[in-house]
């Protein structure tokens, strides 16, 4: 008899000497009172044995015979079935050979038989984000967005954002080049409407930083670092005293590029967009290039 059995025991016995009515004793133990009825009388007729389900201990009622599982094991012990796993066996079982079992019945089936090897579950390593920055200001992530913003009805848009770490505040543009030029101007919008933050977070792209150039026949071996003269965007961010940060692994980078993924939240998503057939000159203040968009919830604002 296991702890639970005891406990409903218990609250059987008080409702049997009525110190509790039938229905808290139903309430005590999460049953109908017609349930806790059936109990009293089975504790009547068998004493303390009734609280303790009547097959515990015995084969289940609906266990497969063991003549079919020594046919199944004898089946797939052919060499025609050799390397088959639980679930292809289990179906091959039912279509070939009229044998109904689940592929976890025939997974226990396959191992106590030496038929197949229980693999160990893969520990995978799991990349735990980091803690957002505490303040607006703190960290903002740029990055260049190259969604089909039109589904092929019109030129090729760009969408460059920068998104606050701490707050989701953020600033976009649509443009026709992911440019120098394009995102100084994005710069630019985003020191006026919020003023200077104290970092940006980007990827390893050209225009934030200056690539070294190495022959293609050079041996691959690790050189000291060169201090490259920095790009114009990486220019300006010094002269501002912004730090610039890069990210460094593809999850970090996957982190950052985390800017761009506003597409679902526009106030022209995909089917709108294509309910509208909207085209390059008929946007309806949608998607203009050169417009700036601010997002502090949910849609945007042109």
């Amino acid at each position: 008899m296991t702890q639970t059995d005891r406990d409903r025991l218990v609250s059987l016995k008080k409702a049997k000497k009525r110190l509790i009515t039938q229905r808290d004793a139903a309430a005590e133990l999460g049953i109908s009172i017609r349930q806790v009825k059936r109990l009293l009388n089975a504790l009547k007729k068998h004493g303390d044995k009734a609280v303790v389900h009547g097959l515990r201990g015995k084969p289940s009622n609906r266990k497969i015979e063991v003549k079919v599982e020594r046919e199944a094991v004898k089946i797939l012990s052919a060499p025609v079935y050799e390397g088959f796993g639980p679930t292809l066996a289990a179906e091959y079982l039912a279509k070939k050979h009229k044998i109904e079992a689940s592929k976890e019945t025939v997974r226990k089936w396959m191992i106590g038989n030496k038929l197949w090897r229980a693999k160990k579950a893969e520990v995978k390593q799991v990349h735990v984000w980091r803690p957002r920055r505490s303040r607006f200001g703190e960290l903002v992530q740029w990055d260049t967005s190259e969604h089909d913003w039109l589904e092929g009805r019109g030129e090729q848009l760009y969408l460059i954002a920068m998104i606050d770490d701490a707050t989701s505040r953020l600033l976009a543009r649509f443009v026709r080049h992911d440019s120098t030029e394009e995102n100084m101007k994005l710069l630019w919008s985003y020191l006026e409407k919020f003023g200077r933050p104290l970092s940006f977070y980007t990827d390893k792209a050209s225009l934030f930083q200056t690539a070294e150039k190495r022959n293609r026949d050079e041996p691959g071996v690790q050189k000291d670092a060169v201090e490259m003269p920095p790009t114009q965007i990486g220019r300006a961010l010094r002269e501002l005293e912004i730090t610039w940060i890069a990210a460094h692994s593809p999850q970090a980078k996957a982190y950052a590029s985390y800017c761009t993924s506003c597409e679902p939240r526009m106030t022209f998503s995909g089917k709108r967009r294509r309910l509208a057939s909207l085209t390059p000159c008929a946007l309806r203040g949608g998607l203009v290039p050169g417009s700036s968009y601010s997002q502090s919830s949910r849609s945007f604002t042109g």
